[in-house]
């Protein structure tokens, strides 16, 4: 399904850059038309991601999860020990991160736990999203669609092009910067 959205991208990129004919004369796409061109391919991509997670969410019994309005899904559990992470605070955590039909992709148990300065990219948006929602000693489970995540090239290792990825944390740690 995913190579098959892909390539509908490939033809509408495809055809932003070929010419276009009308009534005997030839023309290039305006700017506005190969906008709305690529905003429609990007609605039906966020619909058909949209109806996938909810479909896992389902089938996982994730009951309380909420979506915040950048389309990132979330559970958050488990007594804080601490504030909640607010832009340029480090944070450190543990993480696995999956993909929906569960194959694990990154998993910092196997090595050590992840550290970041919030607020300043270096991170998937969705991950950094995800973490200022959390309070410190706080456990989160995070469904993040490919415009959250790794987009249409995945990360050119473990996470795969158009990806959905489903990240569960705990936040060891925030330190106020």
């Amino acid at each position: 399904m995913k190579k098959n959205i892909i390539l509908v991208l490939i033809a509408v990129l495809l055809l932003v850059g070929c010419k276009q004919r009308g009534n005997g004369n030839t023309k290039r796409l305006n700017p506005t038309e190969i906008k709305k061109q690529l905003e429609h391919v990007n609605r039906l991509l966020v619909v058909k991601d949209k109806e996938q997670i909810e479909a896992y969410i389902e089938k996982q019994q994730l009951e309380g999860m909420q979506e915040n309005k950048a389309g990132l899904f979330y559970l958050v559990w488990g007594e804080p020990t601490g504030d909640y992470v607010e832009t340029n605070n480090i944070v450190i955590l543990n993480y696995k991160v999956s993909l929906l039909d569960g194959t694990e992709c990154y998993n910092t148990k196997k090595g050590s736990p992840k550290e970041f300065l919030v607020g300043h990219g270096g991170v998937e948006s969705g991950l950094e999203m995800a973490v200022l929602l959390m309070k410190e000693g706080q456990k989160g489970k995070f469904i993040l669609p490919p415009h959250l995540a790794h987009g249409l090239i995945g990360d050119n290792n473990r996470i795969p092009p158009l990806a959905i990825l489903v990240f569960d944390i705990e936040l060891l740690a925030v330190i106020k910067n």
